[in-house]
């Protein structure tokens, strides 16, 4: 009740300008103990330069150099999605009363994600996980 008070308490304009918002639940113990190995940081490390690297062409000759700085007009241009991703975004869009910012926001959240996957096109699957970065949204708009 505390941290809904609290987050009502930041202007719904505010909070549409942050990128990605998530909740950190706390760690189960028996995840804690769990020997599987999960991602390295040396291979997060290695998707996130060659994302970075992918970003670079796209950009080339343009001031922009990352996803998250991208225009509008760039959105447009670099973020096509494939038909399953423009439908679960235009439902959301409906559904969870997002904002165009929002909008664009998830978009290029998506763009990136697609990148860290070397994927040329965005899928339901890249708007899902970045539709699911906007919790914040979702809980101030119920």
């Amino acid at each position: 009740m505390q941290i809904e008070r609290y987050l009502g308490r930041i202007s719904g304009p505010l909070l549409d300008r942050i990128d990605i918002h998530i909740e950190v639940p706390n760690v189960p113990f028996r995840e804690l103990s769990d020997t599987t190995v999960g991602t390295t940081s040396e291979k997060m490390r290695e998707q996130v330069m060659i994302a970075r690297e992918i970003q670079q062409r796209r950009f080339v000759g343009q001031p922009t150099m990352v996803n998250g700085k991208m225009t509008a007009k760039q959105i447009r241009q670099h973020c096509k999605l494939q038909p399953d991703g423009e439908t679960l975004l235009k439902q959301a869009m409906e559904e969870m009363g997002f904002s165009a910012r929002a909008h664009d926001k998830i978009l290029r959240v998506a763009r990136t994600l697609a990148d860290l996957q070397q994927a040329e096109a965005i899928d339901a699957l890249h708007i899902s996980e970045a539709i699911n970065y906007r919790t914040l949204d979702r809980n101030y708009w119920q």
